[in-house]
């Protein structure tokens, strides 16, 4: 039987997404109808919110996905956007307009359009080396040293999350793998998919057998069971996404394994930083998620190490 073609292979694949939101959407309304009885119940209620929400993401998706590399690489600068507003608006200082002004007008947009271009030598260091030099002296020409170096380390680490990290999502189409040319989009699709659908299976393990908490005071909710039951249950499924990769199944399950962990650590990272600022979630932007660092946090965290991985074991 021929090899199914890049584009079959992403129809296969959405179809697959279509079908598993259709049963998730008729388990919740089951579940409205005969545990709530058409009643207010939290779990309930969230679960539905949550599902109408990924409608919505797996559209926005699909329709990035049809304009190729251009949709991909405006969607998550949208994303990093979006992300980075709500990060500075709840841990920057007032006052470092300038520098503000900046992360937003010229290092957002110059990262992404680095990463159109495929500009791997200037884009994996713009931020981390040239914007991490230049912020403090924006920040030091507005002439307000109270805080100095919290204030400058906050801007920077905002701008290293929101959009150096996120923004290797769409640089996993700048590489030429031998052998794998034309499917880069899928590469996002198994990255994406793994790493979130490990969040929402340590939250199902967690609500069916969790126990013993993982970290008490930065993330009450999760649990040692929740934690190794989905991440388990999303490298398996990792593993079963081997064939729109250029990995083989145990490969693909290391992966899966790698970037489910590091979007574990990176939840709770970004958990602690709203703990610090007494919030749940950084925003109300994404119905039943909370906001774009809500959903993205673990993702961030999973994609440059994902990249690089790829990029240095099989480019």
């Amino acid at each position: 039987m021929a090899a199914l073609t890049p584009e079959q292979q992403a129809l296969s694949l959405f179809a697959g997404i279509g079908a598993t939101l259709v049963v998730a959407s008729l388990i919740g309304y089951a579940l409205k109808v005969s545990v709530a009885r058409g009643q207010p119940h939290g779990v309930i209620d969230n679960l539905n919110a949550r599902i109408k929400a990924w409608w919505v993401i797996v559209l926005v998706i699909g329709l990035a996905f049809v304009f190729g590399r251009a949709g991909m690489t405006l969607l998550f600068l949208f994303v990093s956007f979006a992300a980075l507003r709500e990060f500075t608006s709840l841990a920057c200082t007032r006052g470092d307009d300038q520098a503000l002004a900046a992360s937003f007008h010229i290092v957002l947009p110059m990262q992404y359009l680095l990463i159109y271009l495929g500009w791997y030598g200037l884009y994996s260091i713009f931020i981390p080396v040239y914007v991490f030099m230049v912020m403090p002296i924006i920040v030091a020409n507005a002439g307000n040293t109270r805080r100095f170096p919290e204030r400058v380390a906050t801007m920077q680490w905002g701008v290293m999350i929101c959009v150096f990290c996120i923004s290797h999502v769409p640089a996993l189409l700048t590489l030429d793998i031998p052998g794998y040319e034309g499917r880069g989009l899928l590469l996002i699709v198994f990255l994406d998919v793994v790493v979130q659908s490990s969040d929402v299976l340590q939250y199902v393990w967690g609500k069916l057998l969790g126990r013993r908490k993982v970290a008490p005071i930065i993330s009450p909710s999760k649990t040692w069971e929740g934690l190794i039951g989905g991440v388990a249950s999303a490298t398996a499924l990792g593993a079963a996404l081997f064939w729109i990769t250029p990995f083989t199944p145990w490969q693909a399950a290391l992966f899966a394994l790698v970037i489910n962990t590091m979007g574990f650590l990176g939840g709770l990272v970004m958990s602690a930083i709203k703990r610090d600022r007494g919030v749940k979630d950084w925003s109300q932007m994404i119905e039943g998620h909370g906001g774009m660092l809500d959903r993205l946090d673990s993702v961030a965290f999973a994609a440059p190490v994902f990249f690089h991985l790829t990029r240095y074991g099989w480019t």
